[in-house]
């Protein structure tokens, strides 16, 4: 009985209501209330679920009464009370909706802006970078184009992978970035964007670090060496910069000792020309006993060949 008892007031609440979803939602506590106390425990997890269900069925159809009413002026105004509410799915169907009524009109750039950002606070960041891109550029003098390009730019941010995966959307990102940057200066997000250029800017060191190391592991030193080399050109201040350099000396000491004899004096050369330079970059290195001894195998085998050739 207490539990019948508890749910009298909520009874209330949805008979006295004349919104379809409610009066259903009213008949289906009326159900439940019938039930005895014990059963009215283990009915309760499917009344909260069934009564959010049927809202949710309630709130859908309330937009779709509003878009069928075929009004521009209580479209847009439904929009934007759902956009300051934060109903950003709503919202965007209504915006969605109303934008066929406004082509053309003032309200138009607002409209697509609104709808764009609602996108992108949803995470909807493809969509968002799509709807964002038609508009910076059919918008170029709107009052929200610094504001959306922001958000494009954003919108690659978000969509950037770990250094792992392929990388093309961190470069987009950081076109955007860079792109905002330069547009708009004195903006109050270049702080931001600055640390986002940083962290966009490192996951392609790590990913050119990354890719390199994996010809290393596997063994072929050959391509991880044009591949260290190349990474270590595209990005001189990668954090990875000292590991590379050993790399590069140590790949080229495995490649020149299995090697055939004839390719061995050019490799162990060009790699002791590699260990000149990581010596003369990182003398404390931690790595520098192992290409010491690298490079004293690459000099022994260079003069014993000297002599054989001479004798």
């Amino acid at each position: 009985m207490a539990a019948q008892k508890a749910y009298r007031p909520v009874l209330r609440t949805y008979r006295a209501n004349k919104n379809f979803g409610n009066r259903i939602i009213y008949a289906y506590l009326c159900t439940i209330s019938a039930v005895n106390e014990t059963a009215m425990k283990s009915f309760f997890p499917h009344l909260l679920y069934g009564a959010l269900f049927v809202a949710l069925l309630s709130g859908c159809a309330g937009i779709n009464q509003v878009l069928k009413s075929g009004k521009p002026d209580q479209i847009y105004a439904k929009a934007l009370e759902y956009y300051e509410k934060e109903k950003w799915s709503r919202a965007s169907t209504l915006f969605e909706g109303a934008e066929r009524y406004y082509h053309g009109t003032s309200r138009e750039d607002t409209i697509s802006f609104y709808n764009a950002r609602c996108k992108f606070k949803n995470r909807d960041y493809d969509t968002a970078a799509t709807l964002l891109d038609e508009f910076r550029r059919k918008f170029g003098r709107s009052a929200f184009i610094e504001d959306a390009e922001g958000m494009y730019a954003l919108c690659h941010y978000f969509l950037s992978p770990a250094p792992t995966r392929d990388q093309t959307r961190t470069g987009q990102a950081l076109v955007a970035i860079n792109e905002f940057m330069s547009h708009y200066p004195n903006s109050d997000r270049i702080e931001e964007f600055e640390k986002i250029n940083a962290e966009l800017t490192e996951r392609l060191h790590e990913k050119a670090y990354l890719n390199a190391y994996t010809y290393y592991k596997i063994g072929r030193y050959k391509s991880a060496i044009v591949a260290l080399k190349n990474a270590l050109k595209l990005y001189p201040e990668s954090k990875h910069r000292e590991e590379i350099m050993f790399l590069i000396v140590d790949a080229g000491y495995r490649l020149a000792s299995n090697s055939v004899a004839e390719k061995q004096t050019d490799r162990y050369l060009s790699m002791l020309d590699s260990y000149l330079s990581f010596k003369e970059a990182y003398p404390e290195s931690k790595h520098m006993k192992e290409v010491e001894r690298m490079a004293k195998h690459a000099r022994d085998y260079l003069a014993r060949n000297k002599s054989d050739n001479n004798s």
